[in-house]
């Protein structure tokens, strides 16, 4: 400030030098006028520093999207900036991108990427229509308060639009077909269907027709099977279970399977219109 001082008051005595004393100050020339305005206009109030910060920030986002997007995402601690975007133009908060819900989530010190949401986007590859293919699999095993819990998922590939999402008992053949018929009901048949190489689609890499794949292939339906040891190859179906074991196995163990059914029902409609 001193040195601000000294430096305007001498700039400002008739016939001073001002190229020459920027020389001897070191400061540029654009700066050296803008202190002389100001101290001629302010006085020393006028060699204060001043908050770079601009006067209007017309990019940055309102705040009802703002705290629309930190609610949401209060609600769904798993959600990232694509999903929470989707949610807020579904309800008319503003249309804004999912790159600014995560510039929303970070600037209010929101931890992205522990339980999703913040990580760097893969190139996505997905085929050209629903139908086109249905990924398939079992979620492990979970406990129950009593037994335990087997979550049988299946992924249209194309929409990511979760088309079964069932609390089984047991992971055999008749209980994956009684499932797949119900869906087959309500959404059509698909092209092709792609599992790992477990029990009850697959034979453990032997390339040996099961069971189940034979009946596949008698109704018309395709079958493939991921590489062994390249979970990868199922991507979409396990970052499905991903969000799903963040979102809705969290909590303490299910009472029973009626009770985990209830939950992932209650879940699934709230998964598909944002996935």
């Amino acid at each position: 400030m001193k040195q601000k001082l000294e430096f305007v008051r001498l700039a400002s005595a008739p016939g001073a030098n001002v190229s020459a004393l920027c020389r001897r100050f070191g400061i540029g020339r654009t700066v050296a006028h803008k202190l002389i305005a100001r101290y001629r206009t302010e006085g020393e109030a006028g060699l204060l520093e001043r908050s770079r910060q601009p006067l209007s920030s017309p990019r940055r986002s309102a705040w009802e999207v703002e705290a629309a997007a930190l609610s949401v995402r209060a609600a769904h601690p798993a959600w990232g900036g694509r999903k929470i975007a989707r949610v807020l133009a579904r309800q008319g908060i503003g249309c804004p991108s999912p790159s600014t819900v995560t510039g929303i989530l970070r600037r209010n010190g929101v931890e992205l990427g522990a339980l999703g949401g913040g990580a760097k986007p893969f190139i996505r590859f997905e085929h050209e229509a629903p139908n086109d293919l249905w990924q398939m699999d079992f979620k492990g095993h979970v406990p129950l308060r009593a037994g335990r819990l087997h979550p049988l998922t299946v992924l249209d590939d194309h929409s990511r639009f979760s088309i079964v999402l069932s609390a089984c008992s047991d992971q055999t053949t008749e209980t994956v077909k009684t499932r797949l018929i119900t869906a087959f009901r309500r959404y059509g048949l698909p092209f092709r269907i792609a599992t790992d190489n477990g029990p009850p689609w697959g034979d453990g890499g032997r390339n040996d027709f099961t069971l189940l794949g034979v009946w596949l292939i008698e109704i018309g339906i395709a079958i493939g099977h991921s590489r062994p040891f390249h979970p990868q190859t199922l991507g979409k179906e396990e970052r499905f279970h991903r969000t799903l074991k963040a979102e809705a196995l969290q909590g303490p163990p299910f009472e029973n399977l009626a009770a985990a059914q209830r939950a992932f029902d209650r879940w699934r409609h709230i998964y598909n219109p944002v996935s």
